[in-house]
């Protein structure tokens, strides 16, 4: 195929396709402008492609996903950006050392959970197994050792909650607790 058919054939496409893909854009970006820059774009692209271009099944399919890929392009770049206030940090970390001091009564609570609960947290959730090995190790189905692990972490949760007096703030974050120290320790005054 020379370069006079590879034209005529992509000459062909865009005239009969370019003016379903100018109002797909067109209904996606008001500035009729930048809607033709990006039609033009499209063009460049198929154009680039030469004698390839005759070589696709469904140019129309094509001409589209192009013209997709180059609005969310567009758009990603035009969009807005907010700033966030500077105190937003400060509040997250408060929240997050909490958090994090509330492991203090993590020891006792799951001393005090079954040893099936307890088996399920340690290996899932503090020991990095996945769900599937722990199902291979306990001899159970995927989907049960699934709702195993989900029953462990409501029943440590709320254990968590009960034992630790575990407080919220108006937002649902954990905002204060009681520590209690692991069974067998006196607490520290």
């Amino acid at each position: 195929m020379d370069a006079t058919s590879a034209f005529t054939c992509l000459n062909r496409a865009w005239h009969t396709h370019r003016t379903e893909i100018r109002s797909f854009l067109s209904r996606r970006i008001a500035d009729k402008a930048e809607t033709d820059d990006l039609l033009q774009d499209v063009f460049l692209k198929a154009l680039l492609l030469g004698r390839s271009f005759c070589t696709i099944d469904n140019p129309r399919a094509w001409l589209f996903q192009v013209a997709r890929n180059m609005l969310i392009d567009r758009l990603r770049l035009t969009r807005e950006q907010v700033p966030l206030p500077d105190d937003l940090l400060a509040a997250t970390e408060s929240s997050m050392d909490t958090v994090d001091a509330l492991t203090q009564c993590l020891p006792r609570v799951l001393s005090e959970l079954t040893a099936e609960d307890r088996e399920a947290i340690v290996l899932c959730d503090l020991s990095g197994v996945t769900q599937q090995e722990f199902a291979d190790r306990a001899g159970i189905s995927l989907p049960a050792a699934k709702s195993r692990v989900q029953r462990a972490r409501r029943r440590l949760q709320s254990r968590m909650v009960d034992a630790c007096q575990v407080k919220f703030d108006e937002h649902g974050k954990i905002c204060c607790f009681v520590p209690r120290p692991p069974l067998g320790e006196t607490p520290k005054v």
